[in-house]
């Protein structure tokens, strides 16, 4: 029988990257439960929602520019994109400079859904986070530091 193995922590809790894992895996059974009310998976709400915020300062957006800006996989994002379309959420079409790109708009119908899906969203998000009450620009403000100081890793 081989020997257990050693943990530098007395117990999991002690592990800011266990109670990250944990924190986040609540949060998006939480965020899939909520939008599931509108058949939208959280993922597929980040794509829509990215989306919607990169069309605010774009004429054409990419699959390339949802994914670099929602630091998520190219052919995931491939994958969600097509869900949503056979939704009617997305419009997809050949690129107008770039032949090798699709260019992604919202339909009328997505627009509408990302709507509803944000009031969900900050719903949740609100419900979650006001345990953290008066420490929460604080939490923000950390979690800020560690993505800006991480990001290129």
């Amino acid at each position: 029988m081989t020997n257990p193995p050693e943990f530098h922590f007395q117990s999991p809790e002690e592990s800011s990257g266990y109670l990250l894992w944990q924190v986040t895996m609540l949060w998006q059974r939480q965020m899939n439960r909520a939008l599931s009310e509108l058949d939208l998976t959280h993922t597929q709400f980040v794509i829509l929602a990215t989306l919607g915020w990169l069309i605010k300062d774009k004429s054409e957006v990419t699959q390339v520019d949802i994914s670099n800006h929602s630091n998520t996989d190219r052919m995931m994002v491939s994958k969600v994109i097509a869900n949503l379309q056979d939704k009617n959420f997305v419009h997809r079409q050949e690129h107008s400079t770039d032949t090798r790109a699709k260019s992604v708009s919202l339909t009328r119908e997505g627009n509408s859904i990302l709507q509803m899906a944000l009031k969900v969203v900050e719903q949740t998000d609100n419900a979650f986070f006001s345990h953290l009450a008066s420490q929460q620009s604080s939490y923000n403000n950390m979690m800020k530091v560690l993505y800006k100081n991480n990001e290129q890793s």
